[in-house]
């Protein structure tokens, strides 16, 4: 089997997980996270759509990483991101990291809002 490296350029992709915390470019984010290809900090959770709204025209599709088992977001925080254009995929936040590195690795227009595990 051949195996190729990915590689991510300047963008932020996560790194690790555990209980709490999301480890983003050697750094270590507690609670809440939201992860772009250019930035990682923390997050409000569902009541702070300002932050993810920011992402307008950047980012096609928001992962909504949701903690350690998949649960549904609030209605208005997805109608507030799909109508500004931003398509939202929800599933548990192991997941979410997961695919949101898959994708950043491909060159799509991604972001990662993460509750903690």
């Amino acid at each position: 089997m051949r195996l190729t490296e990915v590689t991510y350029g300047s963008a932020q992709a996560i790194e690790g997980y555990g209980p709490g915390f999301f480890r983003v470019g050697g750094h270590v984010l507690r609670g809440a996270c939201l992860i772009t290809p250019w930035d990682a900090g923390p997050w409000g959770g569902y009541e702070d759509t300002v932050a993810p709204l920011t992402l307008a025209g950047r980012i096609d599709v928001l992962f909504v990483g949701t903690g350690a088992s998949i649960a549904h977001v609030p209605a208005a925080f997805r109608e507030a991101l799909e109508g500004q254009g931003i398509g939202v995929e929800v599933m548990a936040s192991p997941t979410a990291a997961r695919t949101y590195n898959v994708l950043l690795g491909e060159g799509r227009r991604v972001a990662v809002a993460l509750l903690p595990v």
